[in-house]
C-alpha cells in the first residue's frame, strides 16, 4: 500500500509543481512537495541514507537541467534563483523522482537496462507534458534535440540512482543479512 501511497503523492506532486509553474504560483506546490519529501525521509526505515540518495539526485538534476538548458534544448521560463540553473521547482521535481526509488519504482531493482530504458522514454516524456501544460518550452535547438538529449540524462539517470541507493546500504543491514 505504501508503494500506491508514493506513486500516487508522486503524481500529485509533479502536477502541482508544473501547473504552479505554467501558472507562475509555485509557493504552495513546492512547500506542499517538500513536505511529502521530508514526511518520506523521516518514515524511510534509513533516513540518513535516503536523505543521501535525496540530495545526490538533486545535485545530478540541477546539474543536468542546467546543461539541458544552457545547451538551448528547453526553456523552462523562470529563472529563480538564478538564469544560469535550472529552476527550483525543476529541483523540487528531481527529489521527488529520487523518493521512488525505494518505493514504487524498486521493482527495477537489479535491472539497470530496464531502468534505463524506462528513463529514457518516461523522462523526455514527462517534459514533454510539462511543455504541453504550459510549464516551459522547447529551446532554440528543437523539440527533437531536446527528446535526444533528454532521452540520454534519464537512461543514466534511474540507473545511477539504484546504483547510489545500493552503495549507501547500511552496514548494519548488511552485518544482518
Amino acid at each position: 500500500m505504501a508503494k500506491l501511497w508514493n506513486f500516487v503523492l508522486f503524481q500529485a506532486g509533479w502536477f502541482a509543481c508544473v501547473l504552479g509553474a505554467a501558472n507562475h504560483q509555485l509557493f504552495w506546490p513546492i512547500t506542499g512537495t517538500l513536505a511529502y519529501i521530508a514526511f518520506h525521509v523521516w518514515r524511510s526505515p534509513s533516513p540518513k541514507a535516503e536523505f543521501s540518495l535525496l540530495l545526490k539526485a538533486l545535485v545530478f538534476g540541477i546539474v543536468a537541467d542546467s546543461l539541458i538548458m544552457y545547451l538551448g534544448c528547453v526553456d523552462f521560463g523562470d529563472a529563480w534563483p538564478s538564469p544560469f540553473l535550472s529552476p527550483l521547482w525543476m529541483w523540487t521535481l528531481w527529489v521527488l523522482v529520487a523518493t521512488t526509488i525505494n518505493s514504487s519504482l524498486s521493482w527495477l531493482r537489479g535491472r539497470p537496462i530496464l531502468a534505463a530504458v524506462l528513463g529514457a522514454i518516461s523522462g523526455p516524456l514527462s517534459y514533454e507534458a510539462g511543455i504541453r501544460l504550459g510549464a516551459g518550452g522547447w529551446g532554440p535547438r528543437g523539440q527533437i534535440t531536446g527528446f535526444i538529449l533528454l532521452s540520454l540524462v534519464w537512461a543514466i539517470a534511474v540507473p545511477l540512482f539504484f546504483y547510489w541507493d545500493r552503495a549507501s546500504i547500511k552496514p548494519s543491514l548488511v552485518k544482518n543479512l
